[in-house]
Order: structure tokens, then sequence, then C-alpha cells
């Protein structure tokens, strides 16, 4: 759905204004280098780097991009790509079949805690024939492996501008993606143009962009409606929507409204003294009320979510809310007492300060009223930036922590397997045998992703057992931009990460 202020979106064709088109958004990259990156730096990526498979908007599986490419047997175990002809980077140098090697076989050497290798579980080795010909060699069948090739982690990148053993710190780019990034400034800003060695589906609309980094939203709309930014993705805050959606000061500006599945949830970490213990993570998933959260903190621009995997994709389920049903004060109390439990459970719940918008705060305020207003719980908030704050997760340090999930693909397998297993997205192992060495892997075997929702609901099931993550919301997907640019409605792919050579310049009116 498209919510429309002033004129709207109109595909109206190239723009004669070669100004750059400035989008603002609170999302910074933690990293340049795809090799060390699972998280919101892929939204720069995916503009800079190309991958051999892509998603276009509007796809519902990956499509051709530097390569053609496609499982040559019928068990999903051996997967051939041709790449297109005299490929090369932006700095001229050849895009080969060794240079696609390096970049996946880079990923799992660098193998970064938390990183992008976890992705390729099922790869036993990649295989080169000529210039052009790579072969993907899994150990299993796997029908989701084009969907990771798909990723921005997977991008292709020149051997001889990044090491082989060590993330690239020189804060600069070498791909084959749209755009070149021109200039960096950690934090602040990055400036990308045109790719002219670029050959891939993407159809640019404009030749250059900057990409400005905020802390707030409130900051981030100033600059739109001052025309210092022409358009915002990540970030925008509940009532920053609310008033772009009943046009209360803000004349001149658009807000564009998409079907949206990134979701936030709470990580519960299994070595924590109470965090680790089952009666204690049960008791705080029943007194947990996700309504409240959406009204009170989100003026329900996101909905309550009730399955890690999200509206819209097979799977999802409501078992959450099955298992415990209304928030109950007594219930938890329950919980906690057959377990030997008494008095006010202390828990520490860390956030990451100015990664996922303004009202993560609010919404941590509003989780520890709930708790404390059980009499059962004793909680502490912390928080950091971003950096710091991935740092911590990554050695375990937080007992409870909040993260944010916007998929690396849109299927179910992306909302549970990069959270389970001894080495996973989050640094907290969640050992559970059934969901990785049963569920998955027969999910795997099936091409049709639509028959799989068994597994995926068996493993839900699993998950709500353990309650070592708890989700609370589902989010959609908005732009706000000036009534002059175009192309919004486009320049969100499946995967949430906003494909910028949409956008362009309004011509006529």
């Amino acid at each position: 759905m498209t919510l429309l202020t002033g004129c709207g979106l109109m595909n109206s064709g190239e723009s004669s204004d070669e100004r750059p088109i400035a989008v603002g958004t609170t999302s910074v990259p933690s990293t340049l280098d795809p090799a060390t990156s699972w998280d919101g730096s892929w939204e720069l990526f995916r503009n800079v780097y190309q991958t051999l498979v892509s998603l276009p908007s509007g796809a519902a599986e990956p499509q051709a991009d530097a390569a053609e490419c496609g499982f040559e047997d019928s068990a999903n175990r051996v997967y051939h790509c041709e790449l297109r002809e005299d490929m090369k980077f932006s700095n001229g140098n050849t895009l080969d079949a060794k240079a696609v090697k390096y970049s996946i076989d880079r990923v799992r050497r660098i193998g970064v805690g938390g990183g992008p290798a976890g992705l390729l579980g099922s790869l036993d080795r990649v295989e080169t024939q000529g210039d052009r010909g790579v072969t993907f060699r899994l150990t299993k069948p796997d029908a989701t492996f084009p969907f990771v090739l798909s990723t921005p982690a997977m991008s292709i990148v020149d051997p001889s501008a990044y090491p082989a053993k060590s993330a690239r710190t020189d804060a600069k780019v070498t791909g084959s993606g749209p755009y070149v990034l021109q200039s960096y400034a950690d934090g602040s800003k990055a400036e990308l143009v045109r790719n002219d060695n670029y050959q891939g589906f993407a159809d640019r609309k404009n030749d250059a962009l900057t990409i400005r980094y905020f802390k707030t939203s409130a900051a981030m709309v100033g600059a739109l409606k001052a025309k210092k930014i022409d358009a915002t993705f990540r970030g925008l805050a509940a009532d920053d929507i609310v008033k772009l959606q009943d046009k209360q000061g803000t004349n001149g500006l658009q807000l564009v409204e998409g079907a949206g599945m990134e979701i936030s949830y709470l990580v519960f970490n299994p070595k924590d003294p109470w965090a680790g213990k089952s009666a204690v993570r049960r008791a705080v998933a029943q007194i947990v009320d996700r309504g409240a959260i959406a009204d009170k903190v989100y003026a329900n621009t996101v909905e309550p979510l009730y399955s890690m995997v999200p509206r819209g994709l097979a799977g999802h389920t409501t078992d959450y809310f099955d298992e415990f049903n209304d928030p109950s004060a007594a219930k938890a109390a329950g919980i906690l007492s057959k377990a030997g439990i008494n008095g006010p459970v202390p828990l520490t719940f860390w956030y990451a300060s100015d990664r996922y918008g303004s009202a993560t705060a609010p919404e941590f305020a509003e989780l520890k009223r709930q708790l404390e207003a059980s009499k059962l719980f004793k909680v502490t908030l912390k928080s950091r930036p971003w950096k710091s704050f991935e740092q911590g997760y990554k050695k375990g340090e937080y007992p409870v922590f909040g993260r944010g999930w916007f998929p690396d693909f849109p299927d179910a397998d992306n909302f549970i397997a990069p959270f389970v297993g001894e080495k996973n997205a989050l640094s907290t192992p969640y050992v559970s045998p059934e969901i990785t060495d049963k569920l998955l892997p027969l999910s795997r075997k099936q091409s049709d992703r639509g028959v799989v929702v068994r597994q995926f609901e068996q493993a839900q099931r699993i998950m709500v057992r353990d309650a070592r993550l708890l989700p609370l919301w589902q989010g959609k997907q908005y732009i706000a931009a000036s009534e002059e640019i175009s192309g919004g409605e486009r320049a969100l792919d499946p995967s949430t990460i906003m494909m910028m050579w949409e956008l362009h310049r309004k011509t006529s009116w």
C-alpha cells in the first residue's frame, strides 16, 4: 500500500537536474567490507557492490545480476553461474570467475564471529571453469542457497584491493555495483557516483547520490523539511510518521508506506545466571504486553508479533500468543514459583542507542515498566552506540539485549537459521539439534518454498518452548521524500534494503 501526501509519486522519466539526490538514514554502516558485516551496512553495499544474483523490486526469487545461475541437479546441491562477458570492477580491473571464488572463500576464511560466514553453512567448495564459470558444490540440499548469494554479504570484491585473511580498513570500496563510493566520512556522509563499468539488472534513474547519516529521526526530518536532503529511508520515528500521514506541518513532503518484514526481538544470554533459566525467560514472555508497546511507543506504526517469522511469509504462526495468551503477572508468578524462584529477579536489558530509531529508548523504558509493575523483576537499562553495542553482544556481555532484524532474503528460513546453532548471528549459542539437524535440512530440500510450512511451524513451537528469543513487533517500510522525488515505491527491495538507483527528480507534474 502506498500513502501519499501532496501530488504523490510519479514515474516521469529521468530528470535533467544533475544535482545528487541526498538520502538520510539513521543506519550507519559498521564496516565497508562485506566479508565482515551481517547488519544494516548492507543498505550501502547493495548500491556499491554487486552479487551474482539479486532480488529486483517485486521479485519473489533471485534473478540474474552479475551472472546467469541455476541448480544443475534435482537435489539442489550443485549451483552453477556463468558471468556476463567482459565484466570489470569500478577501477577497471577484470571481474572473472577467480574473483568470485576469492570473494566467497574470503568470507569463510575471515570468519568474523556473528558475521556472514554463518550464511554459508551448506557450502562445501567453490570451483571455477575458465574465466566465466563458477560452480558451488554444497554439502547437502539447500534450496535457499540462491537467496544467500543474493545478499550483499556475498558481494564480489577485487582480489587486488581486499586482503585474503583480514578486513579492508581504508574506508574505500572497490566493487562492481551501480555506483562508485567517491568519498566516505564515517558516521556522517557517503558520496556515490555512477559506475560506468557496471553491468547488471539495475536501471539507474540518477547519476549521483549522497547518503547522510543522522543520530535521530528529528534531526533527519528537520533536514528534509529544510531541503538539506531529498528523502529519508531508515529510522523515521513514529510521531514523525504520524505527522506525515496526517499532513501536520509537512507541506511539500510525501510518505511512501510499504509492507515490511523488519522485526524487533529480545535475546536472552544462556550463560547469564538469571537469563539462562527457562522459567525466567518464560515469565518475561508471560508479562510482556506487545500491544502496549505498539500503541504507546510506536503509535501503531508497528504491529505486535507473536512469531519470529513475520506475517507475509509461509511459516508465520501466533505460537507465542497461543502459549502465553494475554499478559498476566499471576501466571508469570506461577512459572517462577514452580521453578523455586522467589523475590524480584534482577535483569539488565541492553539496547543500541543509535541504531533502530529514537523510539528504542522509550520501548525499553516501557518493557522495564511492564516487568517491574508485576513485582517479579528488577530491571536495569543500559545502552551503547551500535558499534560498541555490537562488540559487546559478540563477547557475550549482555544478559538480555534487543535486536532488530531486516531479512537477508524473504524466506522463513532467514528468520530462524541465523539465530540457532553453536555459532550464529547473535553470538549467543542456541543449540537445538531438532531445528538445525532435522527441520532446516528438510525444508531446504524443497525448491517450492510454499510447501515447507510444517517444518517452520514445528521450529516455531520449539522456539516458543525455549523462549530464548522473544519477538516483540513487526514494522513497515517508510520513505519520506520531497514531492519532487519519484521512484520511492520501487526503491524498497524484498529485504528492506533501499535500491537508491530508482530515485529521481520529476520533470513534469
